[in-house]
């Protein structure tokens, strides 16, 4: 028999521990690992060095990855792709940029598999000017204009991540080649951000140019049309799906179909859907689950809940308790509720998701039961600013001030930075108290303490306060100041104020803006007609009158 020569051998060996990487055989590749070191292969062969350290890494031992990583003789640029990559897979994006950082600090020149690692740990930290840096450089470096179809997509995939819709449709539209994985992210991205109609204007592109959709652009497009309540297309992509024979065996697509069923209102459908797929999983049951909630049928959601326990023997997890706990909330069931915190606690959950508490937190608050709500927020490991603002909510529902000025205060003791809804709910209570000067205040710490710009929401709440308070001249400074004037709670509530103080010139004004935004808006006319006839204007408040029955609102 031929013997083997010693460049074969160590080619076997490459295959062998990409064989492990690949199947996650950690006990194989420690030993192939101590077979290379007997042998002082890697001193010989570099390569052989920078597929154990992928191997170590695409195994989840980034720790040893590194080891092995820093004892080489020699670290190429294999190796430290190698190192780069397995950060990013295990989606430790800080880790990843600072060995990128590291890597050009050695003089090493990055190629494009490294932008490829590179690019993907920016999406997953959302370091979108570190993104843009990056893509600088890869255009800088003319990778694009080689066709280099990867690194495109990747490049479109970190601007969908961030967030960052229009700069991922434009890099999209410039790249020299688009496969299914290109108009796959971006059709991704708008979905993700609920924007239905550009996710099915690029799946109508995508085909006309030729490109069949896989399961993964199925699996969005159905995401696309469960936001926007598209039944017919989602009905035809369904179609289309069982005509591709590919729901065999894959889960995320089914659970795909049977959300979008249940969001587009036919929970007929979805259970139809459910019970057709091939096999089963939580995300399927969690789909199921998630559509009964919505749709208010809560003794629905339990019982699906019940079932997927006793008749397929699967655990829910932390979405599974999140959706049954909306259903509870929807249904205002505090003591369905209370049935599904005991197993949460039980299971030893609450510890693990901050998200878990934060829905308990807002299924007591909606169930008016504020104290158990208190308690959660009180035992919780890790709060953050959702959960304080679903608390903050329920007690302003209440009107209860003294403690929400408390629970603020315990908030930023508590190193939680407030967001928009934080001064919402502030501003709010301010403004149905009465609070002026507390009000005023709030909305000033907004930005010059925050740097968060008020919305339009913001402003239309210090438009009300103002205005209950008969101070004009002040709501009307707000309205300017507002980035668009067409909002029309802001004018509502001018309008309710000045029917209050009896302020005609000022009403007739709001009550102008009021209807061109909304003519069927009932209380703009019901407003401007007692304006009118406190002032003793009867015949104008009768006008009013005639005006409202005509547009229908008598």
């Amino acid at each position: 028999m031929r013997t083997q020569t010693p460049l074969n051998h160590d080619l076997t060996l490459v295959d062998l521990l990409r064989i492990c990487a690949k199947k996650k055989d950690l006990e194989t590749g420690i030993r192939l690992h101590a077979d290379i070191l007997r042998k002082k292969l890697l001193e010989k062969h570099p390569y052989i060095g920078s597929t154990l350290v992928s191997m170590y890494a695409k195994c989840g031992k980034l720790d040893k990855a590194c080891q092995v990583f820093e004892e080489l003789p020699v670290q190429d640029g294999i190796a430290w792709n190698a190192l780069i990559a397995g950060y990013s897979q295990d989606e430790q994006g800080e880790e990843a940029l600072r060995c990128f950082e590291k890597m050009l600090n050695h003089g090493m020149l990055p190629d494009e598999v490294t932008f490829v690692c590179v690019l993907k740990a920016c999406g997953h930290i959302r370091a979108l000017a570190k993104g843009k840096q990056i893509h600088h450089e890869i255009v800088t470096k003319g990778f694009l204009h080689q066709k280099h179809v990867v690194l495109g997509n990747a490049l479109v995939d970190m601007y969908v991540r961030c967030g960052a819709l229009d700069k991922a449709q434009t890099v999209f539209d410039e790249l020299p080649i688009r496969d299914v994985v290109s108009w796959s992210s971006l059709i991704g991205g708008y979905a993700q951000k609920e924007m239905g109609s550009e996710a099915l204007s690029c799946f109508e592109r995508m085909q006309n140019e030729g490109i069949p959709p896989d399961s993964i652009t199925f699996t969005f497009i159905l995401k696309a049309c469960g936001n926007m309540g598209a039944l017919y297309k989602g009905c035809q992509i369904h179609s289309d799906i069982l005509y591709k024979g590919l729901l065999k065996n894959d889960a995320v697509l089914s659970t795909a179909l049977v959300d979008m069923y249940a969001k587009c209102g036919q929970q007929g459908k979805a259970r139809e859907a459910f019970e057709d797929l091939p096999m089963r999983c939580v995300g399927s049951w969690n789909a199921l689950i998630a559509g009964y909630a919505h749709n208010g049928k809560c003794d629905d959601a339990l019982h699906c809940f019940q079932k997927m326990q006793s008749d397929d023997g699967l655990s829910p997890n932390t979405v599974t308790f999140t959706c049954i706990l909306k259903s509870c909330r929807n249904s205002h069931s505090a003591e369905n509720g209370r049935r599904i915190h005991d197993e949460i606690v039980r299971k030893g959950l609450l510890g693990q998701r901050v998200v878990l508490g934060n829905a308990l937190i807002d299924m007591y608050v909606k169930c008016g039961a504020i104290t158990e709500a208190q308690q959660v927020l009180d035992v919780l490991p890790f709060r953050d600013v959702v959960s304080w603002n679903a608390l903050l909510a329920g007690y302003a529902q209440l009107g209860n001030i003294e403690k929400i000025f408390e629970l603020y205060n315990s908030m930023l003791q508590d190193g939680i930075r407030p967001n928009r809804v934080t001064f919402l709910v502030l501003l709010t209570l301010c403004s149905h108290a009465g609070l002026i000067s507390e009000g005023q205040l709030y909305f000033d710490t907004i930005y010059t303490v925050y740097h968060i710009a008020p919305t339009l929401e913001h402003y239309a709440c210090m438009v009300d306060l103002f205005a209950r308070a008969g101070d004009f001249e002040k709501a009307m400074t707000m309205i300017k100041k507002m980035s668009s004037c067409d909002y029309l709670p802001a004018w509502s509530s001018l309008l309710g104020a000045c029917a209050k103080w009896g302020n005609v010139k000022l009403g007739r004004l709001a009550f102008e803006h009021s209807i061109r935004l909304d003519e069927k808006s009932a209380g703009a006319y019901v407003h401007m007609s007692e304006i009118y006839a406190s002032a003793g204007m009867q015949e104008d408040a009768d006008m009013i009158n005639a005006l409202k029955m005509r547009n229908g609102q008598w």
